[in-house]
């Protein structure tokens, strides 16, 4: 059974930086390319960032670009998110997710496999 599984999250102060990981199980997701999304409290699950199969092109969010880095390894089927100088307002849930619909796929509804998420907390 295919299966993307996070860490690497935890409470940090603003400033700070962490590195998120997403392993997967199950199958190769080496054709697919990955995303990362977010849940805040309250909110929609917006996208974050995304990555194609082969780690040459990516895409963020205005919120976060110049702030985080997306990149893969795909011997390992895994997938980094470093985060850095991490704001309060990236508090929340981050889902790593796959698609195979390339890197371009913006929306969660284009994605096919999730992981079960990571809560990131950065305080003031």
């Amino acid at each position: 059974q295919a299966q993307l599984v996070e860490s690497g999250g935890g409470l940090v102060q603003a400033g700070g930086s962490l590195r998120l990981s997403c392993a997967a199980s199950g199958r190769s997701f080496s054709s697919y390319a990955m995303g990362w999304f977010r849940q805040a409290p309250g909110k929609e699950r917006e996208f974050v960032a995304a990555i194609s199969w082969s780690g040459g092109m990516t895409g963020y969010a205005n919120a976060v670009k110049g702030r985080f880095t997306l990149s893969r390894d795909n011997a390992k089927n895994t997938v980094y998110l470093q985060m850095n100088s991490l704001k309060p307002e990236d508090t929340a849930v981050y889902y790593c997710a796959a698609s195979n619909q390339g890197w371009r796929a913006l929306s969660r509804y284009q994605y096919d496999y999730w992981g079960q998420g990571t809560q990131v907390t950065v305080s003031s």
